[in-house]
């Protein structure tokens, strides 16, 4: 326990300072990209803090396997360092007993991270997009009332409103402007009133016109038509409804019954973070292991180099498995597969003999 507790208070603490010094970037960063859309009046100033939290949650995932990695590195290679590791293996004290302590603390952190993964991470990409869209939509309402002619969307209609009322969510004075082009005819509203609540790239435009007229334009016939109407509601084409699935917000038990390729490799991703988690922090015991009088850079740039090319193999992994090059088994766990295999040679590495 002694061993436990002195070797997860030397982890923890470059953990909790470089995990804290990651997450300080990122939210610099993220903050940059948020604030400039919310002083371009794309995005309310709540949203943009919203979304610099959300986005932040979301990146935990990467962040705290790769904090405790460089955290299990940094402490084990100190205490070679100052010759503690020594100390300890004089005292009885095997390398799979200083693997263990590490085990164990790891654990949590995987436990946590797992959680992230699982059901964090889909919940916050969820709010995302939710927020995106609602911004979005207010976005192009204000630009709708510009008295100024807009392409709506992807679609062919043409829309141009006087003024608008935000909290109601009505545009004042509209007219609506459509060509079907195979039927050769033209179709016009004009309004005083029009109610636009859908101005989503996510769902269909399910308009509202109060009190106008409705004309359709026969340019092969003389077979116009005139209506007069106080409330009129349309269907309009949206061609941005039908966008992507958005798998990354899909919760996990959602993902876990789908057959299609992306859907297990991100179903599989999800799961497997706990034991990249386990893995990278059990990978940096032996690579900390320094030789008195051996430059500590140079152990720190394999230990590095061995953590890009892990992170790159799950990477292409995940990817072959979304192409359909690699089935839903043996899928990610060959990836990780390597990574045990890795840590099973480093472990029975002999140590170098004194000359």
């Amino acid at each position: 326990m002694i061993i436990d507790r002195y070797i997860s208070t030397e982890v923890i603490r470059p953990f909790i300072s470089g995990l804290g010094l990651l997450v300080l970037v990122f939210i610099g960063y993220s903050a940059t990209l948020q604030l400039n859309l919310a002083a371009d009046g794309q995005l309310p100033l709540s949203s943009a803090f919203k979304l610099i939290g959300l986005n932040t949650l979301i990146t935990l995932e990467i962040l705290m396997p790769s904090a405790l990695f460089f955290s299990v590195l940094a402490a084990i290679s100190r205490m070679y360092r100052d010759a503690e590791m020594t100390v300890l293996y004089a005292s009885g004290v095997s390398h799979y007993r200083i693997l263990e302590s590490v085990f164990k603390l790891s654990v949590v952190v995987a436990m946590i991270t797992g959680f992230i993964s699982v059901e964090g991470r889909p919940w916050a990409y969820r709010e995302v997009y939710r927020i995106e869209a609602e911004a979005l939509a207010e976005f192009d309402l204000k630009k709708m009332a510009t008295g100024e002619f807009v392409s709506m969307g992807k679609s062919d209609y043409i829309f141009i409103a006087d003024n608008i009322d935000l909290e109601k969510g009505l545009h004042k004075n509209v007219f609506l402007h459509k060509k079907h082009r195979k039927d050769r005819r033209t179709e016009i509203i004009v309004a005083s009133s029009a109610s636009l609540p859908a101005l989503n790239p996510g769902a269909a435009l399910n308009a509202k016109f109060y009190d106008g007229y409705h004309y359709l334009l026969d340019q092969r016939k003389s077979q116009d038509v005139t209506m007069r109407f106080g409330e009129l509601t349309i269907n309009l084409e949206n061609n941005e409804a039908h966008n992507t699935y958005r798998r990354k917000a899909e919760t996990t038990a959602q993902l876990g019954q789908s057959g299609e390729p992306k859907d297990i490799a991100e179903f599989q991703w999800r799961l497997s973070t706990p034991l990249a988690t386990l893995l990278l922090a059990l990978v940096a015991v032996p690579l900390a292991k320094t030789e008195p009088r051996e430059s500590r850079f140079r152990s720190f740039f394999v230990a590095i180099s061995v953590y890009v090319g892990l992170f790159g193999l799950t990477s292409v992994t995940r990817t072959f498995i979304e192409q359909g090059r690699i089935g839903a088994f043996p899928g990610i766990w060959t990836a990780y597969a390597v990574i045990f295999i890795v840590l099973l040679f480093l472990l029975r590495q002999p140590r170098a003999k004194k000359q």
